[in-house]
């Protein structure tokens, strides 16, 4: 009885997570080919897979619940899928390189998300890039609350000015990365001192920085830099966009769950210097271990002797600023040849571990193909030779013939001197294999 209880209770949890995959993908639309002329009255969020690829197949609950959580939110956003591989003359129109590729399209625009593939941080990306680009806060205590939800705040302070046209045209490129927002100068905290107005001002890490076009130049490239804290805990996706700001990284290696005296102090002198030494540095491994990536060329750097404090900290970025310290890796040849073969052999064992039949038929045909190709232009040279071979030799014989005499005649004059010179040629190779001895 109790087995057969406990049957039941399969039975049934089954059939849930069945009826919720089952309402996941009603809230999911398939997209054909009509997709590019009925999606520009709409607001799109589609994922672009293929039936093959692993983290497609991995991701696709979570896009059943992206799509759930989305419809009961009343968002204006319509979520979809498209098999690229069926449809890639429209993959190939919206720049999809990769599966799964995850595009909100919006008019005219296409933005790409490159976060972690999770519903919440999908969902967020949604909302924020569907929205307007530039929110207003009209009051301190808005202010206040929308300071509360985001750690890295970028806040335009003024009226219509150039600055706030620049500023638009920012937020219209990183939106997909952090939220704009716009203010009169009361509405700000009180603690916050503006040189000029108009303004651009960012909010984290405790207080507060303004852009200045002299000392930070173009405002694109200070809002990409400025987008992240000082001490943020990182991750494959976030290591990624970190690429793209082109300073030196410097990440402690360290057990968040481990409480212990050298994971904590080596955390505290991290954060210590990226507040207080911000202005200054501006610009298989041991746990815990200090590591700084330069992301403009993919070069990392290692201490050489252990940090104990900030002090051993700050002299270890200077090192790396003198170039007194040791780089590794890189983004010569060598070091792109190495990531073209790692990335070849992690594709190839991603498709064998997701399907290994599709596996051997997309590698082990074409290698078939090439192998009796291979095979066949290899023996049709070795027959061909020795035919020609044959037919010089006859046609030799039959220029060294005269016209005189019968038929018979020359016939058998004709298999004479073949034979000569086959007995000839024969014992030229045994002169020669003597002469090799």
């Amino acid at each position: 009885m109790a087995a057969a209880g406990g049957w039941s209770r399969w039975l049934l949890w089954a059939a849930v997570v069945a009826h919720v995959v089952a309402l996941g993908a009603g809230f999911v639309e398939d997209l054909d080919e009509s997709f590019k002329e009925n999606r520009k009255d709409d607001i799109w969020l589609v994922d672009f897979y293929a039936p093959w690829c692993g983290h497609c197949k991995k991701l696709e609950p979570v896009w059943n619940e992206v799509g759930i959580e989305m419809k009961n939110m009343g968002s204006p956003v319509k979520v979809g899928k498209m098999d690229a591989t069926s449809f890639s003359s429209i993959a190939s129109e919206f720049g999809v390189r990769g599966y799964p590729t995850i595009k909100l399209l919006k008019g005219d625009l296409a933005y790409n998300y490159r976060g972690p593939r999770t519903k919440d941080d999908i969902i967020e990306f949604a909302n924020r890039v569907a929205g307007p680009l530039i929110r207003p806060l009209p009051s301190q205590h808005m202010f206040e609350h929308v300071q509360k939800r985001h750690r890295v705040l970028f806040v335009y302070v003024g009226g219509e000015s150039p600055l706030k046209e620049k500023y638009i045209e920012v937020a219209s490129e990183l939106i997909v990365y952090t939220y704009f927002f716009s203010a009169l100068e009361d509405v700000l905290p009180e603690y916050v001192t503006l040189p000029e107005l108009p303004a651009v001002v960012v909010f984290k890490d405790g207080t507060y920085f303004v852009y200045d076009e002299y000392e930070d130049g173009d405002l694109s490239s200070w809002i990409n830099r400025e987008r992240f804290q000082g001490y943020l805990n990182v991750d494959g996706f976030t290591l990624y966009e970190l690429g793209d700001t082109g300073k030196l990284v410097a990440i402690a290696v360290i057990d968040d769950k481990n409480s212990s005296v050298e994971h904590t102090r080596l955390k505290s002198v991290v954060q210590e210097v990226a507040r207080d030494y911000r202005d200054h540095f501006h610009s298989d491994l041991t746990i815990p271990t200090i590591v700084v990536l330069n992301t403009s060329n993919q070069q990392y750097f290692l201490p050489d002797r252990h940090i104990e404090n900030t002090e051993d900290m700050v002299q270890f970025i200077n090192n790396i600023l003198d170039g007194t310290a040791e780089a590794q890796g890189g983004d010569g040849l060598l070091q792109r040849i190495k990531r073209i073969i790692y990335d070849a052999k992690s594709t190839v064992m991603s498709v064998f571990k997701s399907s290994p039949l599709l596996g051997c038929f997309l590698f082990g045909l074409p290698l078939g193909v090439i192998s009796i190709m291979c095979y066949g232009i290899c023996t049709a040279d070795t027959d061909g030779g020795v035919d020609e071979h044959e037919a010089a030799k006859k046609e030799n014989c039959d220029q060294e013939l005269t016209d005189e005499g019968s038929e018979e005649e020359q016939e058998e004059e004709r298999n004479r001197r073949c034979t000569e010179l086959s007995d000839g040629e024969l014992k030229q190779k045994d002169i020669m294999e003597k002469k090799k001895d």
